[in-house]
């Protein structure tokens, strides 16, 4: 990466501090389970008395921790990462403390949420945002993922911050590390945010594989949703009738496991040629371990995420049609037509739904791609090639997906 990205000075110069003192990263930022678990419950008063359904969560984090500690982070990789967990650690236990306050939170279900899936730039993330326009539809903002539940007052009686300032730190922090990245990935406290950012205090989701390499530690799908529905439900407490729309890739992997756990979902899935969404998978997903370390194994993560994408998009054929998830509950989308004519192509979507699309939908939808050009912050520029594919090689791998679907080819 260090070939195709320069670091700003900022970073470049932290980054050598440790090294400025004769040290190691670990020694400026040190990461350890017992001191965050000691940090966090003293903040709060103690650790509350549930787990959220998960009696083995603490060991969980701790064998996490212990994952991220041993990894090649520097220094500013290590304070973000410190950061998220501790942020994490705090969330969980606050959102625990809700539940044992109010147990009632698990009576309310989570009712038909509109579940976005699909590879890096195949449309979700705008189709996110359109859709969350729908008011009748929540999207949950990057500021409630990671502040759910109000924090304490300080010490002092002054009170703290409220979610938006509080978030926008961390939202913001990735563009300052590497200012290519707004041109990947709007990270904003009050944009839609995706489910990988919403389970973070399982400490077994996407996120923690996302940001780095771990050596021995895998993310517990089943465990991941189960926190994610309590996640929502505490949201949700005292809403009126709330019917969520989420995002994130990863579901493409796990639609039984979604099902299970979120049984009426509809799924809209998002259809690209996949020699535009591979190479830019990985470039987006390069792009964010590189933020926090100076050791990123492009090849490697290439050839696992085509193999990962590969058997996901491929399998969502059989997924379906076999009656393992119910095909009925499911959208299909097209990148192009989502491009060229979003107004129609939602319209159609929300007649699979049986769901109206209003005219002030629209109107909100023509308006907000108005004020959010294509480009905004930069091109992301790729090719199959930057990444050690070709055209030809992903579409043979994709071949049943892009037949199946109808996926076409673009230049």
């Amino acid at each position: 990466m260090a070939d195709r990205l320069v670091r700003p000075d900022w970073v470049r110069r932290v980054n050598l501090m440790a090294g400025s003192v004769g040290g190691h990263a670990r020694d400026l930022v040190p990461i350890d389970a017992g001191d965050m678990l000691d940090t966090a419950a003293a903040g709060l008063g103690g650790l509350p008395g549930g787990d959220l359904g998960d009696p083995g969560w603490q060991d969980r984090f701790e064998a996490l921790v212990a994952a991220i500690d041993a990894t090649g982070m520097h220094t500013v990789g290590r304070l973000m990462t410190k950061q998220e967990l501790l942020r994490s650690l705090r969330t969980r236990l606050l959102l625990t403390a809700a539940i044992d306050r109010a147990p009632a939170i698990r009576d309310r279900p989570v009712t038909a949420p509109v579940i976005i899936t699909g590879p890096a730039r195949s449309g979700t993330t705008i189709l996110f945002e359109l859709l969350a326009l729908d008011g009748g539809l929540r999207a949950p903002t990057a500021a409630e993922a990671l502040h759910p539940v109000p924090l304490p007052e300080a010490g002092d009686g002054a009170g703290l911050p409220g979610p938006l300032v509080l978030s926008e730190c961390e939202q913001e922090i990735w563009a300052d590390v590497q200012p290519e990245f707004q041109a990947l990935h709007e990270l904003r406290s009050d944009l839609p945010v995706e489910c990988v950012t919403i389970t973070q205090g399982s400490f077994c989701g996407f996120h923690w594989n996302m940001i780095a390499s771990l050596d021995g530690w895998l993310p517990d799908p089943a465990v991941n949703y189960a926190y994610e529905r309590q996640f929502l439900q505490v949201l949700q407490h005292g809403a009126g009738p709330t019917q969520w729309v989420l995002k994130t890739p990863a579901h493409l992997m796990l639609l039984p496991l979604l099902y299970a756990e979120f049984g009426d979902a509809w799924v809209v899935q998002t259809h690209r040629d996949p020699a535009k969404t591979m190479p830019s998978t990985v470039s987006t997903t390069a792009m964010i371990q590189w933020l926090r370390t100076d050791d990123v194994d492009v090849d490697a993560m290439a050839s696992n995420i085509l193999a990962v994408f590969a058997a996901g998009l491929n399998g969502t054929i059989d997924v379906r049609a076999s009656g393992t998830v119910p095909a009925e509950r499911f959208v299909d989308i097209h990148f192009a037509e989502l491009m060229s004519d979003p107004v129609a192509t939602l319209r159609s979507a929300y007649a699979r739904m049986e769901r109206d699309f209003t005219d002030a939908h629209a109107t909100a939808v023509l308006d907000y791609l108005a004020h959010k050009p294509k480009g905004k912050f930069g091109v992301h520029r790729y090719q199959p090639e930057d990444w050690g594919f070709t055209a030809e090689s992903l579409r043979t791998a994709l071949a049943p997906y892009i037949d199946h679907y109808g996926v076409t080819p673009e230049d």
